[in-house]
């Protein structure tokens, strides 16, 4: 389980990581009703290093990238969701539309998404790229996302 923690925070964090030695993973996403698949990307991003952080689109972003009436739960909800997970060591909320920020201040040895972005441009790509990490795609577990869920809720009688 891990604790919601500022960029400052992390960066703190991610010093202690390096001084250690130790490997961190890190992934970005709205995580809107977290279900299973979610859970399962999670774990697969973890296994790939010591450390995990998640960073969380705020409210505003998420709204911005996922059209109006998103997000379902508030970026408060979503972070302390993600925080209680096991496979998670910091939950970080932000509100720009992409992640690079992010990535330049921590310099994650490994950033994560899901394996949709192997049919599309990947806009942190470039950017870890340029401080020499490494990207991975993680295949998604089928049958679970976000949007199908909205979609079954809707269809209920």
């Amino acid at each position: 389980m891990g604790d919601i923690v500022t960029l400052e925070e992390a960066q703190t964090l991610r010093e202690t990581l390096r001084r250690d030695g130790r490997t961190l993973v890190f992934t970005n996403g709205h995580f809107d009703l977290l279900h299973a698949g979610h859970l399962d990307y999670l774990e697969k991003a973890r296994g790939l290093g010591d450390t995990l952080f998640v960073a969380v689109n705020g409210d505003a972003s998420t709204r911005r990238l996922k059209g109006e009436g998103r997000p379902l739960a508030p970026e408060g909800q979503r972070a302390r969701l993600l925080a209680a997970l096991e496979p998670v060591s910091a939950v970080i909320v932000f509100e720009a539309d992409t992640a690079d920020e992010l990535l330049m201040a921590l310099k994650p040895e490994i950033y994560v998404k899901g394996g949709d972005y192997a049919d599309k441009p990947l806009p942190e790509r470039a950017t870890v790229e340029e401080y020499g990490g490494r990207v991975e795609l993680i295949d998604f577990l089928a049958g679970y996302s976000t949007t199908q869920l909205i979609n079954r809720i809707r269809d209920l009688p």
